[in-house]
């Protein structure tokens, strides 16, 4: 299913306003298990966890943000957006 460029600018500016914010506070949860449990990781390890972390939440959602600063291809001359 092809997202047409209004829904994956719309799609793109929610996962920034609400998925980004949400997806911080949940990596923060997930570093204070890491404490509580564990005890602070050395430097290198936790920057490894922070890094891996942010990789693997917005890999899969690069097609969405993928040409959204871009004029609308299948727009018309006339058309605002």
């Amino acid at each position: 299913m092809a997202l047409s460029h209004k829904t994956r600018k719309r799609l793109s500016l929610f996962i920034l306003v609400v998925g980004l914010p949400l997806y911080i506070v949940l990596v923060v949860g997930i570093m204070g298990i890491i404490y509580d449990r564990w005890g602070q990781p050395p430097l290198l390890i936790e920057l490894a966890i922070y890094i891996v972390l942010g990789v693997v939440a917005f890999f899969p959602l690069k097609p969405i943000f993928l040409g959204t600063s871009r004029e609308d291809p299948d727009a018309s001359e006339g058309d605002a957006d």
